[in-house]
This record gives structure tokens, sequence and C-alpha cells, in this order.
């Protein structure tokens, strides 16, 4: 198979643990998902899910202690990103795949001005002179929406808003013109205008250089918009897979279906209350041989409570499966039972 006919991304299998003094905790556990060039694939979970956890683990970035990848594959391309070395690492972050950070303030060096950390990548990466960097960086900067470049190029992390330090972010990322984004929660401190403007702008570099994308969030509005296939992520691991207008249309695990129904509308009752998934996430070190959503399932049965599903696909396309023994009653549009009591 030629690198052209290669999936961009292709991960198989990741497993990621923490030891702590309470013993491991389990965060990734046998994820396994492909970007192809000039698609966007969306993962969408509550927060403690994993998402974030597997971004970084595809680039080498979980801290180990007390992180480990405790198996699978992750090639970008014909390379084994899991396999290689620091260097060869460093080689390819931020050059040909660049990632997005949820947290800009802590991403950022407090000591060096915003302009040193944009121009250093360009620097090291395209080998470009102080001067072009400088240059290429300030229409970065303007690209994402940071009003005088260049009097922001002076500027410390700490004298802008979390707003402009996560455009500042978004642009590093962009600055190579990467062949693939891992984008974790990129617009959650922006407001509606430029999140529109930073989403369009991803689309159009997109569009331009057959740039993959891989879109982290818990918006599902975002997503909508944005992403080609969505994998849904609870407790570590997927639940639901699909297209998008096809997940969006017919959902096929209780979860999915919680977290549509929770999605504002404008229609509807003024006085109507939003759903709400009840319960809480199950705690990553006291997890039950069984369904992780069984606490939180109306569907859950005998069934469920001894056994864990894996993803199967069911009528419909081919790419569209999920991890749920009730899956053809959610599927079928049926409402969902009043909950047991236990």
């Amino acid at each position: 198979m030629t690198r052209n006919t290669l999936p961009m991304l292709s991960v198989h299998d990741l497993a990621v643990r923490f030891e702590t003094p309470q013993g491991p905790v389990r965060a990734v556990d046998r994820v396994s998902f492909q970007v192809e060039r000039g698609e966007t694939l969306g993962i969408v979970g509550e927060s403690g899910s994993g998402k974030s956890v597997t971004s970084l683990a595809i680039m080498g970035l979980v801290p180990n202690p007390p992180g480990i990848v405790d198996g699978g594959r992750a090639f970008f391309f014909e390379h084994n990103l899991l396999r290689l070395s620091d260097k060869e690492l460093r080689a390819i972050r931020g050059h040909h795949i660049a990632l997005i950070f949820q947290d800009p303030m802590t991403s950022l060096n407090p000591l060096l001005t915003i302009g040193r950390q944009l121009t250093e990548v360009l620097e090291l990466h395209k080998g470009m002179s102080a001067a072009e960097a400088r240059k290429h960086s300030a229409a970065g900067l303007g690209e994402v929406g940071i009003p005088d470049p260049e009097a922001s190029l002076r500027s410390y992390p700490h004298e802008m808003s979390g707003g402009m330090r996560q455009r500042v972010m978004i642009a590093m990322a962009l600055s190579c013109r990467p062949k693939l984004l891992l984008a974790d929660e990129p617009t959650t401190a922006l407001d509606v205008t430029i999140q529109a403007q930073i989403l369009d702008l991803m689309k159009d570099l997109q569009e331009k250089h057959g740039m993959g994308i891989v879109l982290i969030t818990h918006d599902l509005g975002v997503v909508a918009g944005m992403a080609d296939r969505i994998q849904v992520m609870y407790a570590g691991r997927f639940v639901e897979t699909g297209p998008t207008g096809e997940l969006f249309a017919r959902p096929g695990h209780p979860y999915t279906q919680g977290l549509l129904q929770a999605v504002p509308r404008l229609t509807g009752a003024p006085s109507s209350r939003l759903a709400t998934i009840e319960g809480q996430p199950p705690d990553p070190m006291e997890l039950r041989p069984g369904c992780a959503f069984f606490e939180r399932c109306s569907y859950r049965n005998a069934q469920c409570e001894r056994e864990r599903p894996e993803l199967q696909a069911f009528d419909g396309p081919a790419r569209h499966a999920c991890a749920c023994f009730a899956r053809v009653r959610v599927h079928d549009g049926l409402p969902p039972p009043a909950p047991e009591l236990t």
C-alpha cells in the first residue's frame, strides 16, 4: 500500500493508564479510529471521558510517570508514532501534526513574548529567517482575529485575555500548515462570532491543503457543522461511531441520545427545561465488568450488568455502529422506558 492510499491517521487499540497511589486508572481503553486526507473526525464526550488523553498519547505527550501508553498503534501514514524516538517525534510535532491544547495559559511560556513563541516554530520547522517568521506570525495572528498583530507580538501571555491566548494557540498550530490538526476544545474560550471565524479558517485551510482534523469537544453544535464523522466517547471507550448526519438523525446509543436531547433548541415552549442525563460518570478506578453506562441508562438489563458491549454495526450505513445491547430499540426511535429503581 502506497503513502497516497494510506489513511492520514490510523489508530488501533490504543490504551493508556495512569498509576496512582490508589491503583491504576484506565483512561483510554482500546480505542480505534482513522482519519483520511481532508476529513474532519469529531470526538465527543463529557469531561473525563478520555478525549484529551487520546490526543496526547498520539503526540507522545502523556507524562510518564504516571501515564503509560499500555498498548496499541498510532500510524501517521506509514510511521507508528508510538514507536518513534523523541527526536523523530519532535520533527513531526508542530510541523506535520499540530495540536491545539485545551488550556492556553499553561501551554504558553510565561517568560517569552508571543512573537518569540510563534517565530520559533517557523524558524525551526520552515527554516525562515527571523524577519520572515515575524511577518508570517503577524499575518497568522490577523487571520485568527487578533487586532493590531504587530503590537500583540510584543505582548506576554499574562497581558492577554483567555480568549486571546486561545487564538494565539490556534495561530501557532496553523502556522506551519500541518497535514493533520488535533484540536482539543479549540473554541471553548471564544465568543460565538470569533468561534465561527476560527472554524471557517480551519475549513479554508483544510480545503486548500487537504488537512485532516480531529476535533475534540463536548459541544455537539461545533461538530454538527464541522465533522464528517463522529465518535462518541464514554469512560475511555467509543460507544458510538458514524457519519455525522446519520448519527444525529438516528442515534443508536442511550448516551448519544442523552447528549443530543441536552442541546438547547430555538423551538419549543419558552418554559421547557433541558433534558439531562441523570447520575455521574463512573469512577475510573471502580469500573464494573459490564457496561460503563449501566447506572445511568434507562434501558439497562441483566445482560448489561454482566457483559460489556462491543461496537457493532446495525442496519444502515456500514460505518454506523454502537456498543449497546439495546441499540435496536433506541435506533427504532422508541421512547425510553422509565428507569428502574434499584
